[in-house]
């Protein structure tokens, strides 16, 4: 198929060079799913499925890629051969920009070890920082659309790039992620000041506000930032838009819940697609649901996201469940617009996450010839 008849920025002659600008931490992910029961200390358990994946950053990145955003990745990599695979799949078969990014002698690749059970996920790390902040790769940004970035993370936070990107142009959407000591530092609503859009999800939308609900959260957010999003998980999402006094709530899709892992990610990176389009806050945070529940059927944060055909495939399958299901009739009148969204779209297959680490030729080779669907042993839940 032909490229989008409507392209999400402007004719190149207007537009920024980049839709989106990321920078952060590249981490190695190996996710399991599919445990008979937990791991206890002393035992070994066997699992029906294994994913790899480059994950951290990486998940936002190739999250906005999939959705047609020309997006840039300013991040360190080792050069040992996690990091060169990771490269590899990031730039050659998911289309990520790494000019801003680095390669580091004797620096070895963070790694994360994700364990998938029932429906949460626990997660062992070891890494060390880069030997040079990630932030100074990006000392003087290149033209963007939008920049994404973790106001929890003291470094980013300080990093002066991404309001150079603001002064030039670019809309800002933050995150804060989890408070692990639960002290929810109120310096980060003064920073949202800088921001155009804030994205936490329930919790951490209450405990930075000091309210009891997300309601009260999203509109004391919508006092601080011209967007306030809160995700609720399976209770949808909610937002309020100062600009236009629109205020959205949707509800959660129904799903097969395999893996969250990256789920957020997804959710911004449709939300920044829309908005970038200037579509309505509820079509925004529909499409944003939408995307994030597809991503949660398959495992390994990146290499979940979803493509415009999975995008394609869902909306064929909806309208046939609609003759006989009611609850699949109301979602596709709500979701109507997407057959707008996938008129002209290139809609092919997109990689998934492999109990191997693929081959390099074979990670080059995966855009133009889309592999065959895994096997049970390859790694499929």
């Amino acid at each position: 198929m032909t490229a989008s008849a409507h392209p999400p920025v402007p004719p190149p002659a207007s537009a920024p060079s980049m839709d989106v600008l990321l920078t952060g931490t590249v981490f190695f992910d190996l996710i399991f799913t599919g445990f008979a029961h937990p791991p206890a200390p002393g035992t070994e358990v066997w699992t029906t499925g294994m994913g790899s994946s480059p994950g951290g950053i990486a998940n936002l990145a190739v999250a906005c890629s999939r959705l047609g955003l020309r997006t840039g990745l300013a991040a360190g990599f080792a050069d040992d051969l996690y990091g060169d695979w990771m490269w590899q799949v990031l730039a050659d078969q998911e289309h990520v920009d790494l000019s801003y990014s680095r390669q580091f002698h004797a620096w070895h690749t963070p790694v994360t070890v994700s364990l998938a059970l029932e429906d949460d996920r626990s997660m062992v790390t070891h890494g060390h920082r880069t030997p040079e902040p990630v932030a100074d790769l990006i000392a003087d940004p290149p033209r963007t659309g939008a920049v994404l970035v973790d106001l929890g993370d003291p470094e980013l936070r300080a990093a002066p790039w991404w309001r150079r990107a603001r002064e030039a142009g670019a809309l800002i959407f933050a995150d804060a992620g989890w408070d692990p000591e639960q002290a929810w530092d109120r310096q980060i609503l003064d920073d949202l000041r800088h921001c155009d859009a804030f994205t936490p999800n329930a919790d951490e939308a209450m405990g930075y506000t000091r309210t009891s609900s997300p309601e009260e959260a999203v509109e004391t957010l919508a006092e601080h930032v011209p967007l306030a999003v809160v995700t609720c998980g399976s209770g949808g999402a909610l937002a309020v838009e100062r600009s236009t006094g629109q205020r959205a709530r949707v509800p959660s899709l129904r799903t097969d819940l395999v893996d969250a892992t990256g789920a957020g990610d997804v959710f911004a990176a449709a939300l920044v697609l829309g908005t970038l389009r200037g579509w309505p806050l509820e079509q925004r945070l529909r499409f944003a649901v939408l995307c994030s529940s597809l991503a949660v059927q398959q495992f390994g944060g990146s290499l979940a996201a979803p493509g415009w055909g999975d995008i394609a495939d869902w909306r064929r399958q909806v309208l046939r469940s609609a003759a006989t299901d009611p609850e699949a009739a109301i979602t596709a009148r709500d979701y109507a617009f997407v057959d707008d969204l996938l008129t002209g779209m290139a809609t092919r297959r997109v990689r998934r996450a492999e109990a191997t680490i693929a081959r390099i030729s074979d990670a080059g080779l995966a855009a133009a010839t889309p592999p065959e669907a895994p096997t049970q042993e390859e790694g499929q839940p």
